[in-house]
């Protein structure tokens, strides 16, 4: 018989001999599925989370901070800026008007759905072009508030983890009191979890009557930032620093994003290792049980090669099917999953778990080298079992 069909008949016969070790077997496949889907509900939480972080920038939305300024919250822009801003190169005009917003970005407090928590929620004063700056806001339920009342308008995601922000209700935000008369949708970007209302009423409530915090500026075209970030980084009244909406998203989203990432992977592979024991234990027991068989089949003229090659295949058989399993479990209860976490601003950010082929491909890999480490030395101990110890064991 040829090495190839030796080969196929020993890991046919170790394949069908799984069913004499149901248990161990299960118990290796349970621990490398919950590897698995431990580290896909971390990567599915990141990925999502840096998609609603990104979603929310464009390239051709420029936005302009103080210089230094990491996030919104840090930056201070005057009124007199502004003005100059409007004049500024690149800057799209709705006909009459530039598309110009300048914005505030407050921090005040909510609670969450679940467990009653305090939390920090971003309340965003915007411009009368606050709305036609950005791409894709739209009302689904009432109506935008009206300049100089107090009336906000709360992102869809929002009111799913925050109570008190249903369209009708009064809310208490500092010293005043608002009512929500609208919810809006912005395609499940990070908008969706802030809070909005016109920028001049929040200016008097909140004491900011001098300045604003960011300015967002619709370009003509994405090649323009180039000639609006010379202009305010030149101009001496200004000395301000302009960036695509789309990098300063990206920046932000780095960074919460990555310490996800380094919380998952290190908690996967520590779990990992419990599942590599497993699997070993797995795999020297089902050399031990079948050493008689490995034996005879030597004795017979079957060679060392083939017998390495069906344990190691049955090793990856089983990490194979506790990495699909520990996919399907992740996929069934993490993909879409919603939850909330502080972002740049040291506000809550609404997201949603987003797990994607690529990240399930991430799993099953890990997976496959577990059972291949696992696999490894007990194949290497089944090639070169003694003929005569295995027809004594």
């Amino acid at each position: 018989m040829s090495l190839f069909n030796q080969t196929v008949a020993v890991t046919v016969i170790n394949l069908k001999s799984i069913r004499q070790r149901m248990a161990m077997s299960l118990s290796t496949v349970v621990a490398i599925a919950l590897v698995v889907a431990v580290l896909l509900a971390f990567l599915a939480m990141a990925n999502g989370f840096k998609a609603t972080i990104q979603g929310a920038g464009s390239p051709d939305i420029a936005i302009i901070l103080r210089p230094g300024s990491d996030a919104e919250l840090n930056s201070t822009i005057s009124r007199d800026q502004i003005r100059l801003i409007d004049e500024a190169p690149g800057i799209a005009h709705d006909g009459r008007n530039p598309l110009v917003s300048g914005e505030l970005y407050m921090v005040v407090d909510g609670i969450k759905r679940s467990g009653g928590a305090k939390s920090n929620l971003p309340l965003r004063g915007i411009g009368s072009q606050g709305m036609a700056v950005r791409h894709g806001i739209r009302i689904i339920e009432g109506r935008t508030f009206n300049p100089g009342s107090n009336e906000l308008i709360v992102g869809k995601a929002m009111t799913k983890e925050f109570a008190g922000f249903d369209l009708g209700q009064t809310v208490r935000l500092s010293t005043s009191t608002w009512t929500v008369v609208g919810i809006f949708d912005a395609g499940g970007s990070v908008f969706e979890s802030e809070i909005w209302a016109d920028a001049s009423t929040v200016q008097t409530l909140f004491k900011r009557e001098n300045y604003f915090q960011t300015v967002r500026a619709r370009l003509n075209d994405p090649s323009d930032l180039d000639a609006l970030v010379t202009y305010v980084t030149d101009d001496p009244r200004l000395k301000l620093e302009a960036m695509s909406e789309s990098a300063y998203f990206a920046k932000q989203s780095s960074q919460t994003s990555d310490l996800i990432l380094y919380l998952g992977w290190p908690l996967a592979i520590a779990m990992a290792f419990g599942a590599l024991a497993g699997a070993l234990n797995t795999m020297y027991s089902s050399v031990q049980a079948r050493s008689r068989d490995i034996a005879t089949l030597r004795a017979i003229g079957f060679g060392g090669f083939p017998t390495f090659v069906g344990t190691l295949v049955e090793a990856m058989a089983l990490a194979a099917i506790g990495g699909l399993v520990g996919a399907a479990f992740a996929y069934v209860f993490f993909d879409g999953l919603t939850a909330s976490t502080i972002g740049g601003n040291f506000t809550q950010v609404v997201f949603s778990f987003k797990l994607t082929p690529q990240l399930i491909g991430n799993g099953v890999v890990l997976a496959l080298v577990v059972g291949l480490i696992g696999g490894l030395f007990p194949a290497i101990r089944a090639a070169r079992l003694p003929i005569v110890e295995g027809l004594q064991g």
